[in-house]
């Protein structure tokens, strides 16, 4: 990237998203065989087939923040709320076709990306994390998923599942709580005496 400072405004929506691309890894083909046999095996003998419900889906679609901007599809998320009584069933079918197949539909995976200013200076287009406004559809499906993930690696045994230390895109869990489980478990080791090491990981990290 050249430098300089742009002041045209489609030139200053290339520059990040040029710097984004640059950062972004490309798509890595992932066969299905090749998923752990244990980790396949568990979800398969714990719980079944995942059934999407009509009702889970109604009640996603009763929450959708209708403040939220208009959709890359272009239907406002309010619409989709006021309908969802309507629109519950179509698109559990559509959920449920979509967790079978592995498929996601094209326009699902369309998305709004805005640059969000991180620190230092705003020329720098490293100071800026991109965040992707995708369709409200495929927001629904998102939580449907993750409900599921979370049900299920929460409620296996030992290391299979997650582990209560486990901080990260964790319901109730965040950067605060992290740092607090982390101080205070050096405090304790230091307390009995014992050496701290710590190893951080900071590029692109900040």
């Amino acid at each position: 990237m050249q430098e300089g400072t742009v002041t045209a405004d489609e030139e200053k929506a290339e520059v990040p998203n040029a710097f984004f691309a640059s950062v972004f890894s490309g798509k890595v083909d992932c066969p299905q065989d090749n998923s752990p046999p244990g980790l396949v095996d568990g979800v398969r003998e714990q719980n079944g087939p995942l059934v999407i419900q009509e009702e889970a889906v109604r009640e996603l679609l009763s929450h959708l923040d209708v403040h939220k901007s208009l959709d890359p599809d272009g239907i406002h998320p309010r619409v989709m709320r006021e309908l969802g009584d309507e629109l519950a069933k179509l698109f559990s079918i559509i959920y449920q076709q979509s967790w079978l197949t592995g498929e996601v539909p094209d326009d699902w995976k369309l998305a709004n990306v805005t640059p969000i200013h991180k620190n230092s200076g705003k020329e720098n287009p490293g100071n800026y994390r991109p965040v992707s406004l995708t369709s409200a559809p495929s927001k629904v499906m998102e939580q449907l998923i993750l409900s599921v993930i979370t049900q299920r690696f929460t409620g296996w045994p030992g290391d299979q599942g997650i582990r209560p230390r486990e901080q990260g895109f964790r319901r109730g869990r965040s950067c605060l709580t992290n740092l607090v489980s982390f101080d205070d478990q050096v405090t304790l080791l230091v307390d009995v005496g014992k050496a701290v090491g710590v190893l951080f990981g900071l590029q692109q990290g900040l």
